[in-house]
């Protein structure tokens, strides 16, 4: 096995406990943050659900809340982080698909929105694999 390629100041920061907690809720902040939001105002979680086409509506807002609460905190705590990052990467694929399906929509500003926030969407949920990867490493 060779010796790591990153100067050593970068190692010191990869190899930190910190740092490793400090990713983990920097990607798991926004469902975090979208969940305790849903939790306080039902009637817009629902709505939400609503415009996007989800019924039963209800069912879909209390799905979103408890995906958007629990997967980070098994994230988190490091406790069963393969879970808490699948959950949230699945949950995020088909955000991605149902929020932004950029292929149906005309050419324009609000394709060219969603074109960004599909790939965005995807890019998080390479972030939420690595999670999953690294988590067995000993680092949570």
């Amino acid at each position: 096995m060779r010796g790591s390629a990153n100067p050593p100041f970068v190692e010191v920061i990869v190899q930190s406990r910190a740092a490793w907690f400090a990713a983990r809720l920097a990607l798991c902040g926004a469902y975090m943050l979208g969940g305790v939001i849903k939790l306080t105002d039902w009637p817009g979680a629902v709505a939400e659900q609503t415009h996007f086409g989800m019924t039963p509506p209800a069912l879909w807002a209390a799905i979103t809340i408890a995906v958007e609460l629990v997967g980070p905190l098994l994230i988190l705590t490091g406790r069963f982080v393969w879970l808490g990052a699948g959950m949230l990467g699945v949950f995020t694929a088909l955000a991605a698909l149902t929020a932004n399906a950029f292929w149906t929509m005309p050419p324009g500003p609000e394709r060219f929105a969603a074109t960004n926030g599909f790939f965005e969407h995807i890019g998080l949920v390479g972030g939420f694999v690595l999670v999953a990867m690294l988590a067995g490493r000993d680092r949570a």
